[in-house]
């Protein structure tokens, strides 16, 4: 009686390497968007920590006891975008932004009421591989995926 349904092995040799050649460019593909995903959530969380202490700093600040009300001066407002961006209120040893390609013209400061103030950072994520899909026909596919983070805090 013969093996039905089993082939011999002369019949199976390369098979693993054509099984290989298959499902390998989808893991690596796999691999890349998971740490494409995670370097995303990393720059958002960082964005969204650059927000809340710039948000804390204005709100420390911003108060005007003499008015009952917030005040953002000029000053004030570029002392804010800059810890947003850079960490601390001014920059004169030349630190890096919190996340590359953050610019102080990113990062907007309001004043919402009477006694609250509002920090946005607006910032377009870029992918490893390039800002957009070539297109085979009409335009191309932009990549970029815009990050916004907003505080609110209450001047103090």
């Amino acid at each position: 009686m013969g093996h039905r349904g089993r082939k011999p092995p002369q019949a199976q040799r390369g098979l693993a390497m054509v099984e290989m050649v298959i499902t390998l460019p989808l893991l690596v593909l796999l691999l890349f968007t998971f740490g494409e995903f995670g370097r995303m959530l990393f720059q958002y969380n960082s964005l969204m920590q650059a927000s809340r202490d710039a948000g804390r700093f204005v709100a420390g600040q911003a108060w005007n006891a003499t008015l009952g009300k917030v005040e953002v001066s000029d000053t004030l407002r570029a002392q804010a975008q800059s810890v947003a961006v850079y960490g601390v209120p001014a920059n004169p040893n030349g630190y890096p932004a919190v996340v590359p390609g953050l610019t102080t013209g990113k990062v907007s400061v309001t004043v919402v009421g009477t006694d609250h103030v509002q920090v946005s950072i607006n910032y377009t994520f870029l992918p490893v591989i390039g800002s957009a899909l070539p297109a085979f026909y009409g335009q191309s596919e932009p990549l970029g995926l815009t990050l916004t983070s907003t505080v609110v805090m209450r001047a103090l």
